[in-house]
């Protein structure tokens, strides 16, 4: 669940909200970079009714600018070096990096493990790109600070990140699935057994491995496990009979008959919005059972005109992702943009 207490004052970096405490370096090279485009223009009121767009398109325009930043980093950046150092604050207790006690703020670098035990919480400053909030009773590594892969691994333990980037340049590593940020808030569990769980708080994330690939927006969540991999995502507003059953459908060792049950259940209880689960179905089963979702799949949200119920149960790809478009355009427009267009990408 969400911890409030990352929207207080003091859990947030004060350098960049107020300009108060002590100067931070990233920010400060960020300030001196932008600062021919200073102005003393006072800035205009806008109505109520207006602050929502104009928020929007401040948040774009941010994302634009790391970008630029990222692109010259990555020029500057030598292959074969490490990435920079993040750096780290306390919030509670004593985190440590490595050996080290952290009681003031500090940094991480590649290779090192950031480890809070059940007084202590901290954050990491992601480069220019975020912050990652990591709870009590946490593990986690800094595997890459590069321009085009800013990645750390949890290997146990909860976080939450916040990321104001471009897609497809934050991940977090579990012993099971890549959560890849396209430019949100999350957050993200790891229990002793390495399965893992993933709620969107805004935005959108995949969980990917090997191949499989589960995409989940606002308001969603998902359950990964080693071996299985990323689970199928719900809206967590699901009805619980279809959540129980999803479950089942994932990660549990059914018959035939059994099998049979759950899909008829989670069949039964999908409403409209939860087209986003079936649409996971689609490739997530075959034969009678694909065609059983294809049917129910279509009532709900019916397919474009291109997309046929053969192309489907023979597995077409296009047409699949066509489906999606139905689900949310803007999300899979973008998606697939900065899928197979931004360096980086895999």
């Amino acid at each position: 669940m969400h911890d409030d207490r990352h929207d207080d004052k003091d859990a947030l970096n004060p350098y960049l909200w107020g300009r108060s405490g002590e100067p931070d370096p990233e920010i400060q090279k960020l300030e001196t970079l932008l600062s021919e485009y200073r102005q003393d223009v006072p800035a205009p009121e806008f109505p109520q009714r207006g602050r929502v767009l104009v928020f929007r398109r401040v948040a774009v325009s941010l994302a634009a600018a790391a970008a630029v930043l990222l692109a010259v980093s990555t020029l500057v950046w030598q292959p074969g070096q490490p990435g920079p150092a993040w750096g780290v604050a306390p919030l509670e207790g004593t985190p440590q990096v490595g050996s080290q006690a952290l009681k003031h703020t500090g940094s991480i670098a590649e290779g090192q493990y950031l480890v809070t035990d059940e007084k202590s919480r901290a954050r990491i400053d992601v480069g220019l790109i975020g912050q990652v909030y990591v709870e009590p009773g946490s593990r986690v590594a800094m595997r890459s600070g590069k321009p085009n892969d800013h990645r750390l691994a949890l290997d146990h333990g909860k976080i939450e990140a916040r990321i104001w980037a471009p897609p497809r340049l934050f991940f977090v590593d579990t012993p099971s699935a890549v959560a890849v940020d396209l430019g949100c808030r999350y957050t993200l569990a790891v229990d002793a057994a390495g399965a893992g769980f993933l709620h969107v708080i805004s935005g959108w994330v995949a969980f990917e491995t090997e191949g499989r690939e589960s995409f989940i927006p606002e308001g969603a969540m998902c359950t990964t496990r080693p071996g299985p991999g990323p689970g199928t995502p719900y809206f967590e507003d699901a009805p619980a009979e279809l959540i129980a059953a999803l479950e089942s459908l994932d990660f549990a060792q059914l018959d035939p008959e059994q099998r049979a049950v759950a899909l008829n259940t989670v069949l039964g209880t999908a409403r409209q919005r939860d087209a986003l689960t079936l649409w996971h179905l689609l490739t997530r089963t075959q034969g009678d059972e694909r065609a059983r979702v294809y049917d129910r799949l279509a009532e709900l949200l019916p397919p474009p005109a291109d997309v046929t119920r053969e192309g489907i149960l023979a597995g077409n790809r296009e047409m699949i992702d066509r489906w999606w478009t139905l689900v949310d355009p803007r999300a899979a427009r973008f998606w697939r943009f900065w899928k197979g267009n931004f360096p980086g990408s895999r």
